[in-house]
């Protein structure tokens, strides 16, 4: 367990070197220079995630009352918003660098699956903030509702390595798909995929398709593990199903600690920038308490405990 100024310095000292080593330096900018250094906002952005706080003003009530000795020059709460938005393609870099770092890609497998994320309620009038962007789906884990469907890959060990999302309508194998093409042919606009396995993808029934599967190991030499439905006529042997149930649990996990540690069922964002720079905030923040677990020889995914606050 260490304590909130721990934690932050340790954040912070490993964001700086971060956008001191891999990041152009900060083009000269006419006018007011920022209240915040580009490391001052990606730290404040990623801890800012933490279910603690109950929504991004909760979080800046705290940082206004306890963190000023830390950050003199916080700020007001829509200008840091500002900020955050701006520095969005850093903090998806930022989260890269942090699976480089924990060699997470070096696995036998990689587990994809998807959820829904809500940002705003299913049986509300009118069209939102988002309107044309979210929209209604379904989720088994939420039932109906209104957001994006989000899509990750997650090592064995639970360390997330790639993520993107599409419309709550969107389904299963397009997402899938688009993640792997992405993955073999990179585009600078979409960097939150990350690097392809090198193993093969587990998937479940919901992306079965065995042409989409042979298009990806024709094309890229992508392999998959992907369970058919119950009325395939393709058959498996119990042993084998329950293996790639087993080991599917893991991503279940992620997503468990993503809800119940990062708040990623309380978005209600205004803004497409703002939601894809918190939602890679929350990304970051959980591979980084993993390395952190790892330095202080902990469980990688023991986050309950981890931050006496």
């Amino acid at each position: 367990m260490v304590d909130t100024d721990t934690f932050l310095t340790t954040l912070y000292v490993l964001v700086d070197d971060f956008c001191l080593e891999h990041l152009p330096a900060e083009a000269p900018r006419s006018g007011p220079q920022p209240s915040l250094s580009r490391s001052e906002v990606i730290t404040l952005a990623i801890f800012g995630q933490w279910s603690r706080f109950r929504n991004q003003r909760d979080f800046y009530r705290f940082a206004q009352q306890r963190l000023r000795a830390a950050f003199p020059t916080l700020p007001d709460r829509a200008q840091f918003n500002r900020l955050v938005r701006a520095h969005r393609d850093d903090i998806v870099a930022f989260f890269l660098h942090l699976v480089e770092r924990l060699d997470a890609q070096h696995a036998l497998y990689e587990v994809l699956d998807t959820t829904g994320v809500p940002v705003r309620n299913v049986k509300r009038r009118g069209r939102g903030w988002l309107a044309g962007l979210a929209d209604i789906g379904w989720c088994t884990r939420l039932g109906w509702f209104n957001g994006f469907r989000l899509l990750l890959a997650s090592n064995p060990e639970g360390v997330i390595t790639g993520f993107g999302f599409g419309a709550g309508s969107a389904k299963d194998q397009p997402l899938a798909d688009t993640f792997v093409v992405l993955r073999q042919q990179p585009h600078s606009s979409v960097p939150s995929v990350g690097q392809p396995a090198l193993g093969p993808y587990v998937l479940d029934t919901g992306f079965e398709g065995q042409q989409l599967h042979r298009r990806w190991q024709i094309e890229y030499e992508v392999r998959v593990i992907c369970l058919p439905k119950r009325n395939s006529r393709q058959r498996y042997p119990k042993r084998f199903r329950r293996w790639v149930h087993s080991i599917r649990q893991m991503v279940e996990t992620v997503y468990g600690k993503l809800m119940d540690f990062f708040r990623l069922d309380k978005e209600r964002p205004h803004d497409l920038t703002g939601f894809q720079a918190n939602l890679a905030a929350k990304m970051a923040l959980h591979n980084f308490c993993i390395w952190l677990n790892r330095q202080l020889g902990r469980p990688s995914l023991a986050f309950a405990d981890l931050l006496d606050w």
